[in-house]
């Protein structure tokens, strides 16, 4: 558990997320659409995949995916920086980032009990910089390279076909 940032508690033993397992290759996603984020965790030599669900309580998130037009298609190498009640949060779209794993497409933004993202700035892999102002919490947007205010969000809802 991050502890604001300075240091980490190793509550494996008392979440039951411990095992005798040698686990390698770990993949944070939100498998359950809830918006807090579960691990799935792949053994060394086979073996069950581990799905480790996320029962912390309930907190605010915003979930972001890109559709690049000048950059790559999915954003990737792209940085997002989100401002929440004055504090930065910065992420990378890069979904390769574990041993044999593979990421969701998509930068997860744990926004604690903000319901507002106050700014989110998007610099693209083409070197252009996008600003979106005043987004809502509690939701998945897919976020087109290029397009000013509201006309460059689409809300993403599970079980609905999104534009390519």
């Amino acid at each position: 558990m991050n502890i604001k940032g300075s240091n980490f508690i190793d509550l494996s033993f008392f979440t039951g997320a411990d095992n005798d397992g040698d686990g390698r290759s770990v993949v944070a996603g939100d498998f359950s659409n809830n918006g807090r984020q579960d691990l799935l965790v792949r053994q060394v030599g086979g073996g069950p995949l581990l799905l480790y669900e996320n029962n912390f309580p309930q907190r605010h998130y915003l979930k972001v995916s890109l559709r690049g037009s000048q950059s790559n298609r999915m954003g990737v190498g792209a940085r997002l920086t989100a401002v929440v009640k004055g504090q930065q949060l910065v992420r990378e779209m890069f979904p390769i980032n574990s041993y044999r794993s593979q990421m969701p497409n998509l930068v997860h933004f744990g926004l604690g009990d903000s319901e507002r993202v106050e700014r989110l700035e998007i610099r693209w892999p083409s070197g252009k910089s996008q600003v979106l102002k005043n987004l809502g919490a509690d939701t998945h947007i897919v976020v087109d390279e290029g397009k000013d205010g509201t006309a460059a969000i689409e809300t993403v809802v599970p079980g609905q076909t999104i534009r390519p």
